[in-house]
């Protein structure tokens, strides 16, 4: 599989591998930065300080290797966002509560409009104990995940 995007080589301007890396003049000083945009999104996913040239004025000029660079570690800096969204937004927690290890988890589904989460107990074996819609700002943690199961799986009080 190749990949058939248009590779742009210019010293302050290189894009390939998904990405484009832009070198631009750092207006809080005198110095200059690079962003790293990926395809198809509005915002530079990193930006960071860049190496001036020779002459201490102009910027140093991209190239492969500094480019492999700035694709690896954005590629690795988006990758951790994700990864930080998705433990925020899908918690679990095992305790032990009516003499059994329950697995309480907190799946939240953000809306701008309506935030909203979902509460689940499974027990032991994988099998569903209880459901509950709660707010998505219900803070799960061992006190509240034990009282929901000690208190019959009743809806929480939000």
């Amino acid at each position: 599989m190749t990949d058939d995007s248009p590779k742009l080589q210019e010293p302050r301007r290189w894009c390939g591998d998904g990405w484009t890396a832009q070198v631009l003049k750092n207006e809080d000083d005198d110095g200059w930065a690079v962003a790293m945009i990926k395809d198809g999104e509005p915002e530079p996913a990193l930006v960071g300080p860049w190496t001036m040239g020779r002459d201490k004025k102009n910027p140093k000029p991209l190239d492969g290797p500094a480019f492999s660079t700035l694709v690896k570690t954005a590629s690795e800096f988006v990758r951790r966002h994700e990864q930080q969204l998705h433990a925020s937004l899908h918690q679990s927690i095992t305790v032990t509560a009516r003499s059994a290890r329950i697995t309480v988890s907190l799946d939240i589904e953000p809306d701008d409009d309506n935030p909203q989460a979902l509460l689940s107990a499974h027990g032991d074996g994988g099998e569903l104990l209880a459901q509950a819609r709660v707010a998505a700002s219900f803070k799960l943690n061992r006190a509240s995940a034990v009282a929901w199961a000690e208190g019959g799986f009743k809806p929480p009080a939000t």
